[in-house]
């Protein structure tokens, strides 16, 4: 079976036009080397910003994409929706569990409907803006601090943590930017962590990964520091904590219609509420991102990692 597996082309998805296209391009370059040294025999990167991409995957033969993309144009289901209408396999989650799970505002209504305890928030839609009255009422509402996000974006981007009512109309301007709807979202106390999830119809959890950091959020510059000055596996938690928030990470799975993998985000309050703040549908896939450091204390390589999201790729 894996013989056959590795004689299959793969065309490795990356770049784009979002915030995130040198992560996605970092990614890219991880994940197509994984795969060679999986043992896969045709694997090509391909950036989907050049002006030939249409052409390259259209024509290509290819077998399946990984698709190793972040933000806009590759995490939202755009992406997918193409390669829907090419018929090729593509890994991780389709056009709908992309969209809503990009979506944070939208993923919230999920994540209550599912039973799942997320954060109060308050989404101005794009091109809405608060005068003096509407920030007072939005800082009576939620507290402060507070986070000012875009809706829709990735890895830190536009977001500020907001301490005084006075920041608000620099921080929704900065979040706007994106051109999307806007997300105002209480600020949770607690421990970060990450739940890894595995799997198409019946995932698993891989070990929860604690996120000490030192900052007072998980911001861009920390995310691509080095792994080892902030991944704490497993997670510091009680046992039953940590199978609380393995069983809602699944559920967020489940819920948004997942495939392949995700990365649900979680601040675990002083009582043992794990709080889910979002789940990344297409985590970084570089070898130090937090899937792939989590899969490796669960004893998956990263190259065996990446052959298996082609495998849960191609169970259609």
């Amino acid at each position: 079976m894996r013989d056959e597996l590795h004689k299959l082309s793969v065309a490795v998805l990356a770049g784009g036009w979002s915030d995130e296209r040198d992560i996605s391009l970092d990614s890219g370059r991880a994940c197509a080397k994984a795969l060679l040294d999986a043992g896969f025999e045709r694997v090509q990167l391909l950036d989907i910003a050049d002006e030939a991409f249409v052409n390259q995957i259209s024509k290509g033969g290819y077998d399946v994409a990984f698709i190793a993309m972040h933000g806009l144009y590759g995490e939202d289901g755009r992406i997918q929706g193409f390669l829907e209408i090419l018929h090729i396999p593509y890994t991780f989650s389709g056009v709908l569990g992309s969209a809503v799970g990009t979506e944070k505002d939208l993923a919230k209504l999920v994540y209550r409907a599912a039973g799942i305890p997320c954060p109060r928030g308050i989404t101005l839609a794009p091109g809405e803006r608060l005068d003096a009255e509407g920030c007072e009422r939005a800082v009576r509402e939620l507290g402060l601090p507070l986070f000012v996000k875009p809706a829709a974006n990735g890895s830190s981007y536009g977001i500020t943590r907001v301490t005084d009512a006075a920041q608000l109309f620099g921080a929704i301007e900065l979040a706007a930017r994106t051109e999307g709807a806007v997300l105002l979202e209480e600020c949770v106390a607690g421990m970060e962590i990450t739940v890894p999830v595995l799997g198409n119809d019946d995932p698993q959890a891989l070990p929860i990964v604690e996120v000490d950091t030192g900052a007072d959020f998980y911001d861009l510059k920390v995310k691509y520091e080095p792994s080892s000055l902030h991944h704490i596996i497993p997670a510091r938690l009680d046992p039953e904590v940590a199978d609380r928030a393995r069983q809602r990470a699944i559920a967020a799975h489940k819920a948004l219609g997942c495939r392949g993998c995700s990365r649900s985000d979680f601040i675990v309050t002083a009582e043992g509420e794990p709080v889910i703040l979002e789940t990344n549908t297409i985590p970084g896939m570089t070898e130090t991102s937090l899937l792939p450091d989590s899969a490796r204390h669960a004893g998956i390589e990263f190259p065996e990692l990446c052959s298996r999201f082609i495998e849960l790729a191609l169970e259609g």
